[in-house]
């Protein structure tokens, strides 16, 4: 299954910070990184003001780099209400964008993401910074996190596109 070319638009969900990024697969496991950046929202705006700022944001970058397919973090319970409350509206925001333009949506757990990438479920946040500088052929690790975790989600789609087009084939899809 050859999904050279496949561009992945990687999102790293956040109301304060949200990880952008945008990588192309490469022949085997290759892949090529093409955009990343952080998306930031005043924490004293309103919600409704936040979200038009991140919309904007992803939308322009939608447009810009006309994704194949978007890799997005899974949520997930982190103890705090009000932080999962606020990231599932953002992530919803995202979600929205890649549906008016008929992006498909993957999502990954954090867990997956570290595994596909570093091998290890439980890498933390150095780790992973650091594998996925190498495997992008960086010069120097991408800052904040939140863009290094956008690269990443990208990559580990990447890597499992191929298997995820032979079950849609399998399946009669």
């Amino acid at each position: 299954m050859n999904l050279e070319g496949l561009r992945v638009m990687g999102i790293d969900p956040g109301l304060t910070r949200c990880g952008l990024s945008l990588v192309q697969a490469g022949r085997g496991r290759a892949v090529l990184p093409v955009a990343v950046g952080v998306v930031r929202t005043p924490t004293g705006a309103e919600l409704s003001e936040r979200l038009l700022r991140l919309s904007h944001a992803v939308t322009e970058w939608m447009d810009e780099y006309h994704p194949d397919v978007v890799a997005i973090e899974r949520l997930f319970e982190r103890g705090n209400v009000s932080t999962v409350m606020h990231t599932a509206h953002a992530v919803g925001v995202l979600v929205l964008a890649a549906a008016e333009r008929n992006i498909p949506v993957h999502m990954y757990t954090p867990s997956e993401v570290k595994k596909a990438i570093s091998g290890n479920g439980r890498a933390d946040k150095r780790q992973m910074t650091i594998m996925i500088t190498r495997i992008l052929g960086l010069s120097e690790p991408p800052k904040p996190a939140d863009a290094a975790d956008a690269l990443a989600l990208a990559v580990c789609h990447c890597w499992r596109a191929p298997l995820l087009e032979r079950t849609r084939i399998y399946q009669g899809g």
